[in-house]
């Protein structure tokens, strides 16, 4: 028998309102774990960089309380509960420190420091910040989702734990509405598969759905504003020779084919940059992005991204995430 839970209950564990949505739909779910499958698969594959950057937010500075105003109550006891250890261990010296470089990190990433604070103590959260302060944007982008998905199924777990045994019963959770295909890894230079490489060439898993989009798309976060950025042209080419690859430092202006082009919305995504294909043809891709005309006094006239797909990941389906 499933649990219901409605928009609410889901917020007080991630605070995007995709999420959110996403997850009632996906419901009920019979067990936390359930859940918890369902969570990873929105999380990575259905929430847009507005969304992940709407749950960040949610979240209070580490070593201050959360808002009295927060749009969940619950998720304001949660993370006060789960910052216990931290101010239980705090000094003023070290929460002054702790302010400080949660104020650097805001100020070089657009977000402010994620983590799973449960059962950690502020010099250890503090030592975690300035290595972690010390990533390139695109890597720390990448981490703070990793952990916002860990404080998520921390949540979930209390959430079963706290309502299931009241929550009303209704008929077993259908198979369809767990996710089935691997979580990916959004934020990936060159991007993530959905499965690992198959051993038999040329032949399509059969855990594998169809496509409902093309295999290469991309994302643009402007980390400087905290924000999509919208409006940058992209450029996605194949290299036509199979036989030789491009190689570092050698003139290649004739040796690219160009796929397809377009300009990022408002929500940092680019259009359709190539045809819809089941498999794609391996070889090596470069995509590049305009953003000398997206910020004129910026460092980038241009950025270029080379990557190889391979006869054993033609299946996959391929994120570039631009910052």
């Amino acid at each position: 028998m499933g649990s219901i839970f409605d928009e609410k209950d889901f917020l007080a564990c991630c605070g995007s309102t995709k999420f959110a949505k996403e997850m009632v739909a996906a419901g009920p779910f019979t067990t936390h774990q359930d859940a918890i499958r369902a969570a990873r698969d929105i999380w990575f594959n259905k929430v847009d960089v507005n969304g992940w950057l709407e749950a960040f937010a949610a979240h209070p500075q580490i070593g201050q309380s959360p808002s009295q105003n927060h749009k969940s109550p619950t998720f304001a006891q949660w993370s006060k509960g789960e910052q216990s250890t931290a101010l239980a261990t705090a000094t003023e010296l070290t929460l002054q420190e702790l302010l400080a470089w949660n104020a650097r990190y805001r100020e070089k990433f657009g977000f402010i420091f994620l983590i799973c604070a449960s059962g950690r103590s502020t010099p250890e959260i503090l030592a975690e910040l300035k290595i972690r302060y010390q990533n390139r944007p695109i890597i720390e982008f990448e981490i703070a989702a990793q952990e916002q998905m860990k404080i998520t199924e921390l949540r979930l777990s209390k959430l079963f734990s706290d309502k299931a045994d009241t929550a009303p019963t209704i008929k077993s959770l259908s198979t369809t509405n767990i996710a089935t295909k691997a979580e990916e890894d959004r934020v990936n230079i060159i991007g993530a598969h959905l499965t690992a490489a198959t051993r038999a060439a040329g032949a399509k898993p059969a855990h594998i759905p169809n496509r409902t989009r093309p295999p290469i798309t991309t994302h643009v976060l402007d980390t400087s504003r905290g924000c999509p950025a919208n409006g940058i042209e992209v450029r996605l080419e194949m290299w036509k020779d199979n036989q030789a690859r491009p190689q570092f430092g050698e003139a290649d202006i004739d040796g690219w084919i160009l796929l397809g082009s377009s300009a990022t919305d408002k929500d940092g995504r680019s259009g359709q940059l190539m045809n819809m294909v089941e498999a794609l043809v391996p070889g090596v891709y470069r995509i590049s992005f305009n953003t000398g005309k997206y910020n004129p006094d910026g460092f980038f006239p241009y950025v270029s991204i080379v990557f190889e797909i391979r006869e054993s990941q033609k299946w996959g389906r391929w994120y570039i995430e631009e910052l």
